[in-house]
C-alpha cells in the first residue's frame, strides 16, 4: 500500500480548496482600519458588538457564585437599560447547571460550554463525547469544541471530520462551534483547509472559531479574514451559511468595529448579527460600554466605573 506523507496530504487538500494569497490578505485587512465609521454607524456597531459577545469564565477557581454574577452581567451589562444583553455566557461543563439556574429557561442569553477536553483536545473520543452530552443534559445551548490538531497536521483528515461529526450528533439540538486553534495550524493555507473540513460536516448555523484563547496567538484580522473568505466561498458553492467566532485578543471597541467592517465587506449584512458572528472576548465588553457611555455623555468614565469582566477566551 502506498503511504503518503502528511505534507503530500496537506498539499492535495490545499489544491482542492484553494490556497491563500497571504500578501493579498494582509493588504486587505490593513485597509479595514482606514475605514471611517460615522457617529450613527459607530453607535450601531458598538451596540451590535455588545450583542455578539460570549461572556466567558474558564478558570480552575470558578465557583457557582462567580458564574451567577457573570450571568447577571450578561443579562444587564450596564445600569443603562437600553444596553442590550450579550449573546451568551461560556463556562466549563461543570458550571453549566449553575448558569442555567441563574439564567432560567427563557433567557435570551444562551449558555455555551467548552468541551472535548478543552483546550488541548487530548483525551479519548469516548471521553470527549461524554463531556459534550453531559453539558447538553445540564442545559448548554451551545458547545465549543476543539479539533484534533495532531490528526489534521498528520494528514488524517477523515479522522478529523469523523470526530467533528460525532460531536455534532452528541450536541443534539445544541449549536456547535468548532475551534481550529489557528496558532497551531500556523499557515493561512492550513487555516483555510481546516475551515473547509469542518464546514463540510457541521450544520447550517454552526460556527467555526479561531482559537481557545490559551495559546500565544489568537484572533487576528488576518486569520479572521481567511476564515470569512472560506465561509463566503463555501456559501457560494453550497448555499449553506456557516457562522464565525473570532476569540482571544480582541479587547477594544476599535478592534471590534474593524472586525465588523471585515464581516460586512466580505459576507454582507446577513452576517451582522449574533446568530452568525460572535466575539469570544469578554474583556471587550467593558470597553464597548465605556465607548457607549462616551457617545451618550461626551465624557469617558474611568475603567473601574464598570464591573470587572471575566477573562477573554
Amino acid at each position: 500500500m502506498l503511504v503518503r506523507s502528511p505534507q503530500a496530504a496537506l498539499q492535495r487538500l490545499f489544491d482542492e480548496v484553494g490556497s491563500v494569497d497571504q500578501i493579498g490578505i494582509d493588504e486587505r485587512v490593513a485597509k479595514y482600519g482606514t475605514r471611517s465609521v460615522k457617529k450613527s454607524a459607530k453607535l450601531w456597531g458598538l451596540r451590535t458588538a455588545v450583542t455578539m459577545v460570549d461572556l466567558t469564565t474558564l478558570e480552575g477557581k470558578d465557583t457557582p457564585g462567580k458564574v451567577a454574577s457573570l450571568c447577571q452581567k450578561a443579562l444587564r451589562p450596564h445600569d443603562d437599560a437600553s444596553i442590550p444583553p450579550v449573546a451568551a455566557v461560556c463556562v466549563y461543563p461543570s458550571m453549566v447547571r449553575h448558569a442555567r439556574r441563574a439564567l432560567g429557561n427563557n433567557s435570551s442569553v444562551r449558555i455555551a460550554s467548552v468541551a472535548t477536553a478543552f483546550p488541548s483536545g487530548q483525551a479519548p473520543l469516548k471521553t470527549r463525547l461524554a463531556e459534550v452530552k453531559a453539558a447538553v443534559a445540564d442545559g448548554a445551548d451551545e458547545i465549543d469544541m476543539v479539533i484534533n490538531r495532531g490528526a489534521f497536521l498528520a494528514g488524517e483528515f477523515g479522522r478529523v471530520q469523523d470526530e467533528i461529526s460525532a460531536v455534532v450528533t452528541a450536541c443534539g439540538t445544541a449549536t456547535l462551534k468548532v475551534i481550529l486553534e489557528v496558532s497551531e495550524l500556523e499557515t493561512y493555507d492550513s487555516i483555510r483547509a481546516a475551515s473547509f473540513l469542518a464546514m463540510r460536516v457541521i450544520r447550517p448555523g454552526d460556527f467555526i472559531k479561531t482559537s481557545t484563547g490559551k495559546t500565544s496567538l489568537n484572533a487576528t484580522l488576518g486569520n479572521n479574514q481567511v476564515m470569512l473568505e472560506a465561509i463566503r466561498d463555501f456559501y457560494l458553492d453550497t448555499g449553506v451559511a456557516i457562522a464565525m467566532k473570532p476569540a482571544g485578543g480582541i479587547r477594544t471597541s476599535k478592534q471590534a468595529l474593524t472586525f465588523l467592517i471585515a464581516v460586512k465587506e466580505t459576507l454582507g449584512d446577513a452576517w451582522l448579527n449574533n446568530t452568525r458572528y460572535r466575539f469570544g472576548a469578554s474583556s471587550l465588553l467593558n470597553d464597548l460600554l465605556r465607548q457607549l457611555e462616551k457617545e451618550k455623555t461626551g465624557a469617558y468614565q474611568a475603567p473601574y466605573y464598570f464591573s470587572e469582566a471575566a477573562e477573554s477566551y
